[in-house]
């Protein structure tokens, strides 16, 4: 499922003065001492240093179809470490291939399709996949960004496909802290390091003979449309251009918390940032339009779907304040597009992005009635033609 944009801000944000400014709603921490902080971190998401918040007891999630007791013990483990995110998408990959949506009927037949796992220089084990067409030179090569709290191996692996059955070349990577990246599920310490993150492993993908001579675009989808902004303008000449699906560019204004509200919050952060925020409305429903789909969201099992962590939400606030400074320095060709109905991200955010970036080559269609999710939760007649737009666009850059 992807949930991976600025529903931080519409879902939660508002609930920030009761959940922070009441005095017995402010969160109350118990501490275990750690012998091996490191090892915390990774195998049961605790924190570096010196404390720990004990071992937190997730409730089971709802049985899916299909799904037999010892896959199911596999699903209601804490997800916090990759270890157990990575058991869960073993096991169960083969279920997710074989659910009844669109994007799954997408042939593999002629794609070479490549999964790894390198440590960066950060010393993080990071997953990346490709999608390779072995019979025709790729027209040029797509690097994927994904949302909040999603991952590159479920809804996008059938995304992928159909780009590269197009005759686009794939790459796309978990962050960490997502999916099947090292890391403490679903916190971002810091969103530049994120970007940093991406530029680092596609910068040595484009290096490789067999593509640094292809056009190179970025591709972002909510949240990820941030990341590829921000990637965007720290390497404002290496991208042939963006597609940006819903981007989340931007807070509308009567999503942003007061100035002082949010300087207390930042606050709060310095000293719980990992401490899972407020309770969350049912971002399937804000994202699916097709009754159908949003079941199969559940599918989606190592996607971040609990709590958001308080410094994930100010890293956020503080990404889309940045990108709306610099909405004139964008200068990169640019295909956005969006619902109508979002109510996740704003499509009147997208249509500021458009006015303002200096693009001289920029485009923005929005979708009658289509919800967030334009590439997932929609009628298979809207989401084939979300494809088509995007595949026009990138062809006619391509000649």
């Amino acid at each position: 499922m992807a949930f991976r944009s600025s529903e931080l801000f519409r879902c939660h944000f508002h609930h920030f003065p009761t959940a922070f400014l009441a005095t017995n709603n402010l969160p109350k921490i118990a501490r275990t001492p750690v012998s091996n902080p490191r090892s915390e971190y990774i195998d049961k998401g605790g924190l570096r240093g010196k404390w720990s918040l004990r071992k937190v007891i997730m409730a089971p999630r709802k049985k899916l179809q299909g799904v037999d007791d010892e896959l199911q013990k596999l699903l209601d483990a804490n997800m916090d470490g990759v270890a157990a995110r990575r058991r869960a998408r073993e096991a169960f990959k083969g279920i997710q291939l074989g659910i009844d949506h669109i994007l799954f009927k997408t042939p593999s037949d002629g794609l070479k399709m490549e999964e790894t796992y390198e440590v960066n220089s950060r010393g993080l084990s990071i997953f990346s996949k490709s999608w390779i067409p072995e019979t025709v030179r790729p027209k040029a090569m797509v690097y994927y960004c994904h949302g909040y709290g999603d991952t590159c191996t479920f809804f996008f692996e059938g995304i992928a496909r159909k780009l590269a059955m197009s005759g686009y070349g794939v790459f796309s990577m978990d962050y960490p802290g997502f999916g099947l990246s090292e890391g403490l599920h679903g916190f971002i310490p810091s969103f530049d390091r994120i970007v940093d993150d991406v530029i680092e492993r596609y910068s040595k993908v484009k290096e490789n003979p067999a593509f640094s001579a292809l056009p190179s675009f970025l591709f972002g989808q909510s949240l990820g449309g941030a990341v590829a902004l921000k990637v965007h303008l720290k390497q404002p000449r290496s991208w042939s251009g963006a597609v940006l699906v819903a981007p989340m560019c931007k807070i509308a204004d009567d999503m942003v918390p007061p100035w002082a509200l949010a300087q207390v919050l930042i606050g709060i952060s310095k000293f719980l940032p990992k401490y899972k925020l407020v309770p969350q409305k049912d971002l399937a429903e804000l994202a699916f339009r097709d009754l159908k789909y949003r079941e199969l969201t559940a599918y989606n099992v190592i996607a971040y779907k609990d709590k958001p962590r308080l410094q994930t939400a100010v890293e956020m606030l503080k990404t889309t304040q940045e990108i709306e400074r610099r909405l004139k320095e964008i200068s990169l060709p640019l295909l956005i597009l969006h619902g109508e109905a979002d109510t996740v991200t704003d499509p009147s955010v997208s249509k500021v992005l458009y006015e303002k970036a200096s693009s001289s080559d920029k485009k923005i269609k929005l979708y009658k009635d289509a919800y967030h999710s334009l590439l997932e939760g929609e009628p298979d007649e809207v989401i084939l033609e979300v494809f088509n737009d995007i595949f026009t666009w990138l062809d006619e850059r391509c000649k």
